[in-house]
């Protein structure tokens, strides 16, 4: 018996290489149970979209800083025996025209090659990675948004994605286009607002923003913006998974976190220092999606719901994928 449990169980690895931070998931997976359960998640902001929006190049240093991570990564990797690994790099890699020293020393390194996947791909893994958990808890259609540091994934769909988009704004790519003082000054909000706007109306055409029944938010932008409404006093993983707020308390609290300078976010207890200079612009990203959500919603003579926060992303859909 214990051999048949064996063997339908996988262990994996999953890195998901973004704009502004890079992660790690070792997990076993059940392929017959459909559970996956974590042996190490962690996190580290290693910023390598620095500069790429302005100068189309993978900065030096940051590339340092990401292949040192990944030196620890294939460290834990190796410790724990998984056996089957996938490296998805996104936003910042797609732009970049040096991109090849970033594949050579990934390679180098563990032993894969990266893959710098399409919007529509990564939109897929976000989905399956956010919703494999929920167990029809929440009424689908499910909009799932993945706010990362140079783009924005919008999803919607049921069991699999019927419609996505990404857009290229991000709270990195927001922040180096136009939030360049401390704190923001009201134009600098303007010219990003007007950014994210016009994406907005370019994904509409796409997505029916209408549809949405659960709106769902991934990543670091809305998870500290979720910890923020919540009044927490240091980040706390469980509480943020799951947790449900209104618009109201969304847009209140993306409104306070962008109007602090960075001194102020710095004192904030579970603010990662890694985010305290473009969780202002994450924090306008959602508040714009969210408001947008809510008045599609509101023109199909429907009241928008509770906004749900997973902390289950295109970490976890990169790491079903290695056993589908």
């Amino acid at each position: 018996m214990a051999e048949k449990v064996a063997e339908q169980i996988t262990r994996v690895a999953a890195i998901d290489c973004g704009t502004n931070s890079i992660r790690l998931l070792i997990a076993d997976i059940d392929r017959e149970a459909g559970t996956l359960t974590d042996l190490e998640r962690t996190m580290h902001v290693v910023r390598l979209g620095q500069g790429v929006d302005r100068t189309g190049r993978l900065d030096p240093e940051a590339l340092a800083r990401t292949f040192e991570r990944s030196r620890e990564y294939a460290a834990k990797i190796a410790e724990l025996g998984a056996t089957r690994v996938r490296f998805v790099a996104t936003s910042a890699t797609r732009d970049a025209s040096n991109r090849d020293e970033f594949f050579s020393g990934i390679r180098e390194i563990l032993g894969v090659t990266p893959e710098v996947v399409s919007g529509d791909e990564e939109a897929y893994l976000s989905f399956r990675g956010a919703t494999g958990v929920f167990g029809g808890q929440f009424p689908a259609p499910y909009l799932v948004v993945d706010l990362g540091g140079g783009s924005t994934e919008l999803v919607l769909g049921t069991d699999r994605p019927q419609a996505a988009k990404s857009m290229d704004v991000g709270c990195v790519r927001m922040t180096e286009r136009h939030l360049r003082s401390d704190p923001p000054t009201p134009a600098e909000i303007e010219a990003a607002r007007a950014d994210i706007r016009r994406a907005l109306d370019e994904a509409a055409e796409i997505v029916p923003l209408g549809q949405t029944a659960t709106l769902v938010g991934l990543a670091g932008s809305i998870t500290t913006v979720t910890a923020h409404a919540l009044g927490l006093a240091a980040y706390d993983r469980d509480r943020i998974n799951g947790a449900t707020l209104s618009v109201d308390d969304v847009l209140a609290s993306a409104a306070d976190l962008l109007a602090r300078d960075r001194a102020q976010r710095a004192e904030l207890g579970f603010m990662h220092p890694g985010r305290i200079d473009v969780i202002g612009a994450g924090a306008l990203v959602w508040s714009e999606v969210v408001a947008r959500v809510r008045d599609e919603v509101a023109a199909q003579g429907r009241e928008l719901g509770p906004i749900l926060t997973s902390e289950h992303d295109i970490l976890d859909g990169i790491a079903w994928s290695l056993v589908e």
